[in-house]
């Protein structure tokens, strides 16, 4: 008999796509940029998607974040059927479930470092807001740039504001668009160790695109997307 006390658990699946397609319109008629993406992504595990500018990359995020809805095919996040899902609910969904970091920051110019990361948690009525935007930026290493507006932080900082303010609300998700394309390379190191370290800590998914293998090469999977399909998963290959 098999010592189940030893035997591995599967992580339960928190984003799953079914025949994913996305089409949308332009000057030259309708353009199919998503053709077809099945895949399933557990808990706790990192995920590079790679592939070359126009290949579907950030349309898959985008996806992944209930951000842009489907033609067709369906997909699930953090255990909740999301493919019909109304803008209220989607909304709420990823309040609680999906921390998103964009490359551009997108923090609010007029709020303070802390004030940006209390936002989603005080849209979502926790009365300790404050102190673990606190405790989130302290996490990032930025408890000493509490009350710096954006304007007085470097990008780097800016970014790890932003990664906080992700991961202040205990996502299950956690997704990032080319999250060091606007930072030098050293800077970016940085910014990636923290994001790392950030998903792990809060053991949530990561989700993370990019155009540098190096970079996704961190992931414990890469998918590679190109012309709207998903060509290559590296959990198919065995050793």
């Amino acid at each position: 008999m098999p010592n189940l006390a030893k035997m591995p658990t599967a992580l339960p699946p928190v984003i799953m796509l079914n025949d994913a397609r996305l089409a949308m319109k332009s000057a030259e008629g309708m353009i199919d940029i998503l053709k077809g993406i099945t895949l399933t992504i557990s808990a706790s595990e990192s995920v590079g998607i790679l592939g070359p500018s126009g290949a579907g990359k950030t349309s898959l995020l985008m996806i992944m974040a209930g951000l842009e809805g489907l033609s067709s095919g369906t997909i699930k996040l953090a255990g909740q059927d999301i493919t019909n899902m109304g803008e209220d609910a989607l909304a709420a969904l990823r309040r609680d479930k999906v921390g998103i970091v964009f490359q551009a920051f997108r923090l609010i110019p007029s709020m303070t470092a802390i004030q940006n990361v209390a936002v989603p948690l005080e849209l979502a009525g926790n009365h300790l807001a404050e102190t673990e935007a606190r405790a989130a930026l302290e996490s990032v290493g930025l408890g000493h740039r509490l009350t710096h507006l954006p304007e007085q932080l470097s990008g780097g900082e800016q970014q790890r504001v932003a990664i906080a303010r992700a991961i202040a609300p205990r996502p299950q998700i956690l997704l990032a668009d080319e999250p060091t394309g606007n930072l030098d390379s050293a800077t970016g190191d940085s910014v990636v160790n923290t994001l790392f370290g950030a998903s792990q800590a809060a053991d949530a998914a990561l989700v993370l695109v990019t155009h540098d293998p190096g970079l996704a090469g961190r992931c414990s999977r890469v998918l590679h997307i190109e012309d709207g399909l998903l060509v290559h998963d590296s959990a198919s290959v065995t050793s």
